[in-house]
């Protein structure tokens, strides 16, 4: 089984990878075996965050095997709402976890700012999701060693990056790798010999990014088949809250 812990409904403005809908997302899934995906919305990404979890809620209702995930942003401006009140809502919703965007929504994510709401995803078990390229590896160490119940999940890793990510995992328990573009030649091989197989989650990126890369790293890959059950989705499973499933 395979759990897409990174993909995105809706249409991107500069890319020409389809109309983002919930039909052509369950399409791709069943033509590369993914069961389940994790998926937040375009909108939360380059536009409005509350605009776009709301919008993605009524997208996946009656889709089971969408899970939503909701972007989030510091409370300063009283955009999404106070911590508590994020996390409640997202909750209710049937939210899964959570993502990030402090780069190109121009906060830090390891700042004061952002630290009451990620508190309160620690308290609220929500994992956080995190491309690489919008927050450095010493914020994400900071933010993991302040929070040390919250899962952290690192995707879009992108080429010769696991010199930076050796020390954080090293030095770190919640910290966790998604297979979205990472590229290092046996690289996923090297992960689990050297910090296990539960580091590592799978994730595919879409569409922005052909899920057939990380299907094929991962079923391809010269790892056991327990560490690739466990990649492919038992790692997921056992980070995401059971209960937080849109019926």
């Amino acid at each position: 089984m395979l759990i897409d812990a990174d993909a995105m409904l809706g249409r991107h403005p500069r890319r020409d990878v389809g109309e983002g809908t919930v039909a052509e997302t369950l399409a791709r899934m069943d033509r590369f075996g993914i069961a389940e995906a994790v998926v937040s919305h375009t909108l939360s990404w380059l536009h409005d965050p509350h605009t776009g979890n709301l919008r993605l809620l009524d997208l996946v209702v009656g889709e089971p095997r969408l899970r939503p995930c909701w972007v989030l942003l510091p409370d300063t401006c009283g955009e999404t709402g106070s911590p508590a009140a994020f996390t409640a809502a997202a909750l209710e919703a049937g939210v899964g976890a959570v993502r990030a965007y402090p780069a190109d929504h121009g906060y830090d994510l390891a700042g004061r700012d952002a630290a009451s709401m990620l508190h309160a995803l620690a308290e609220a078990r929500l994992p956080l999701l995190l491309d690489a390229v919008q927050v450095g590896w010493p914020s994400i160490e900071a933010i993991a060693r302040t929070h040390p119940e919250l899962p952290v999940v690192v995707g879009g890793l992108g080429y010769r990056v696991l010199r930076q990510a050796a020390g954080v995992l090293a030095r770190t328990a919640n910290v966790h790798l998604g297979l979205a573009n990472l590229s290092s030649h046996c690289g996923l091989e090297w992960l689990v010999e050297r910090y296990g197989a539960h580091r590592v989650v799978f994730g595919t990126g879409a569409p922005v990014r052909d899920p057939a890369e990380s299907v094929t790293r991962l079923l391809w890959s010269e790892l056991d088949d327990q560490s690739v059950a466990a990649i492919g989705a038992g790692n997921l499973r056992g980070l995401l809250r059971e209960e937080a499933r849109v019926a």
